[in-house]
């Protein structure tokens, strides 16, 4: 019987790994990505960040001084399939605008002004370039939410990933004075819900979507489409709006009595989160024009009217539910800050057998 001795599984000179890049990990390359992005951070910052950028932690003093009772709001999301679109088209600056579009405009319901972002971004091999644009995109949606990018974490991870691939995901968190926190408990019969329209499909459905368009169609990405007025894939990756800054400003003027932001699970799913108990919600599906793109799918997929608007968001990115005597108000003062903003249904009655949304049209 022979015996193994540890020396014996010593690898020959022209074998041994005697670099971490050797295994796959490229420190000096992290550290040029955050040699370029530190300028592109710097532009979010509000007066209230404390720390710079590399540090273990990000420091930020909560603006007490504004607020009475403040209570924080976080969230956190992804991108989820839509970046199998960025991978085949190299293109990866707009989905970092989604990682921030899909967690702000989630605390943003509630009525909180975005505070503060984090993200995380987990690659196979860290390609500098390909890094760098995907952090200009968590940086516009910064901009655009009005919060700081104050940290995050990228995490090279070798053989974990398919070359040219990666994860995205991220966090924030807002404040909002407690007794302007909206919860829907001030839903009423009567009231009616005004959409706010989507930029596309944001960042949901696109399991479905892909599997009908390029699995069972198998249209090209790069095909120009009459019907949806562009390039297929440049349209699919139209980045999720955010709605922060106009919602705030509506929350400012007026009394919304609940929000919704459409995520996963469309209208069909998001809206009853916020309903109380005695309250539906009627949709008048004939009240907006369905952007082309939601009826393109439905043709080429035949999928049905119910599995649509369970899945997608189907032109509607956001649901404010105001008091009937609001409702022209709030319309054009949407209007004005640049929002696509029209009546969707309203809110009845719910008896205890039915459902807490339906459809009509």
């Amino acid at each position: 019987m022979t015996e193994d001795k540890a020396d014996s599984f010593v690898p020959s000179r022209n074998e041994m790994i005697s670099h971490y890049r050797q295994a796959g990990v490229n420190i000096t390359a992290g550290e040029e990505l955050v040699r370029r992005i530190r300028p592109l951070v710097r532009q979010t910052d509000r007066q209230e960040v404390l720390s710079e950028l590399g540090g273990f932690g990000g420091f930020f003093r909560v603006p007490i001084e504004r607020f009475q009772d403040p209570v924080l709001v976080s969230s956190t999301d992804g991108v989820g399939t839509k970046l199998k679109l960025a991978f085949a088209l190299d293109r990866h600056d707009t989905v970092g605008i989604d990682l921030v579009a899909m967690c702000v405009n989630d605390i943003l319901v509630s009525g909180a002004e975005p505070l503060f972002f984090l993200d995380y971004l987990a690659v196979g091999q860290l390609v500098v370039s390909q890094a760098e644009a995907i952090i200009q995109g968590i940086v516009e949606g910064c901009r655009q939410a009005g919060c700081t990018l104050l940290g995050g974490e990228t995490a090279e991870m070798p053989t974990f990933y398919h070359a040219g691939e990666y994860d995205l995901a991220g966090f924030a968190v807002g404040i909002v004075e407690r007794s302007q926190l909206v919860t829907g408990q001030a839903i009423r019969p009567g009231h009616i819900l005004i959409g706010l329209a989507s930029s596309g499909l944001h960042s949901n459905g696109y399991a479905l979507a892909r599997k009908v368009l390029f699995e069972q169609t198998r249209l090209p990405m790069t095909r120009y489409l009459a019907e949806v007025g562009g390039v297929l894939g440049e349209i699919l990756l139209t980045p999720t709006r955010i709605y922060v800054k106009s919602v705030l400003a509506l929350l400012r003027d007026y009394s919304l009595s609940g929000l919704a932001h459409i995520t996963g699970g469309g209208l069909t799913g998001n809206i009853p989160r916020i309903l109380p108990a005695t309250c539906r919600a009627i949709i008048d599906r004939s009240a907006w024009k369905i952007p082309p793109l939601f009826s393109l799918l439905q043709r080429l997929g035949r999928i049905p009217d119910e599995e649509m608007y369970r899945v997608f968001n189907m032109g509607v990115g956001m649901v404010l539910v105001v008091p009937p005597e609001q409702v022209d108000a709030v319309i054009d003062r949407a209007r004005s800050l640049q929002e696509s903003a029209f009546q969707i249904g309203w809110i009845e009655t719910r008896v205890s057998d039915q459902a807490p949304l339906a459809y009509t049209n």
